[in-house]
């Protein structure tokens, strides 16, 4: 009987069945973005040696050891990386299933920050403390889960071609989706994760072609939440102190002001090819806070010059322009959308860290994707780069 006749059954042998899963694996090593994934692991190969250059004199952090955060940060990496793997393996498919459960566990963590568990450092009170040195950052978590959220709403029946677009209800119910996390980070307050957060939200309603004037209302509902978040005092002092700065760089020079005004001054330091890789005056001084963290742009500016520091502008440009293209070639809206949302978060969270150390953002406490030292926000930008990678190597489904 031929392999054409009706009646002929293909038998299935273990040999064969191996062979086709290595395929497969095969097949989805081959289809990875790997400019995508080179850039961002250069980005991380940067961000380990400025870390270790703005922490090493640091006894009163590094309790000694100058090696202490590089460790940690090359950890972090490392970690990130096989959640990225992790992320690919089970594709952003499989994922989409699973999300209600993802958002729920999201929110619980997100929640548990407001009771007795949560921590406050650096003046926000964001942070679940493990123990050992490590924490918990769950707002970066709640970034991912808000977008495959919306995104699996916003998609569904649009990918089985019940409808062409989102539907006026099906778009309150992914903006209500998207509500619980961000009014609960709000109260925290954490205010640099919810503009990260708003930007998402307006991107994924952008990309899942919900009627503009869902976005213009958006817009003005936002604009509105600023001013009531003004007038009912919801910020703390610290963040108040942080926008008259930016508005005034003048006022307080040593006080309020004083981070920005030391930031500049590094950054300007370092001219066209920098001060030499740990040559800094301004980080070996240590007169830049945070300069690990939310800071650590100042470290290429003062080291590596105009050249290092662009040199990080064009790394996460790639990123963004690889990023662009899976948004671009995927065939179904849930990956458009997912894809869109983490570009959002990346462009936006990239310019306002860049921002705010060159004095034309306010200071919001946001860490520089893949370069800042810092675990949570290492671990999820990654798993974003495993979703992206995940919708590029993914066949369409056939219909």
């Amino acid at each position: 009987m031929s392999a054409s006749s009706p009646g002929y059954v293909r038998r299935y042998t273990p040999e064969r069945g191996m062979l086709g899963k290595l395929m497969a694996r095969d097949s989805v090593v081959r289809r990875l973005d790997w400019i995508l994934l080179l850039s961002a692991l250069a980005l991380s190969a940067v961000g380990s040696a400025l870390v270790y250059s703005a922490t090493r004199n640091r006894t009163e952090l590094n309790q000694g050891d100058p090696y202490y955060f590089l460790f940690r940060h090359v950890l972090n990496t490392g970690i990130g990386l096989a959640l990225m793997v992790a992320t690919i393996w089970l594709g952003h498919r499989t994922l989409r299933g699973v999300v209600p459960v993802l958002y729920g566990l999201s929110v619980l963590l997100v929640l548990a920050v407001l009771t007795p568990l949560g921590s406050t450092i650096n003046g926000a009170h964001a942070w679940i403390v493990i123990g050992g040195g490590f924490s918990l950052q769950p707002s970066e978590f709640a970034k991912i889960t808000i977008i495959l959220g919306m995104a699996m709403l916003l998609a569904a029946r649009v990918d089985a071609g019940d409808r062409a677009f989102p539907d006026h209800r099906t778009v309150v119910q992914a903006l209500g989706l998207a509500a619980l996390p961000i009014a609960i980070v709000l109260m925290m307050p954490d205010l640099g994760s919810v503009m990260v957060m708003a930007v998402i939200v307006l991107a994924v309603l952008l990309a899942s072609g919900a009627s503009n004037r869902w976005v213009a209302g958006l817009i003005g509902t936002a604009v509105l939440g600023a001013v009531l978040v003004w007038q009912l005092g919801i910020l703390d002092q610290y963040q108040i102190d942080r926008f008259a700065a930016f508005a005034n760089p003048a006022l307080d020079p040593a006080g309020v002001g004083y981070n920005t005004n030391q930031a500049r001054i590094a950054i300007g330091s370092g001219g066209l090819t920098g001060k030499g890789l740990f040559e800094g005056t301004q980080t070996t001084g240590q007169f830049v806070p945070e300069q690990q963290t939310d800071f650590v742009f100042t470290v290429a500016g003062e080291e590596l010059g105009f050249l290092g520091a662009g040199l990080i502008l064009v790394l996460i440009g790639v990123v963004m322009w690889r990023a662009c293209r899976i948004a671009r070639d995927t065939t179904e809206l849930y990956g458009t959308i997912v894809a869109a949302g983490i570009i959002a978060w990346f462009a936006f969270q990239a310019f306002e860290n860049i921002g705010m150390t060159l004095g034309i953002m306010p200071v919001a406490g946001l860490p520089l994707p893949f370069v800042s030292y810092g675990g949570s926000s290492m671990f999820a930008v990654w798993i974003a780069v495993g979703l992206l990678q995940s919708i590029r190597a993914q066949k369409p489904i056939a219909a």
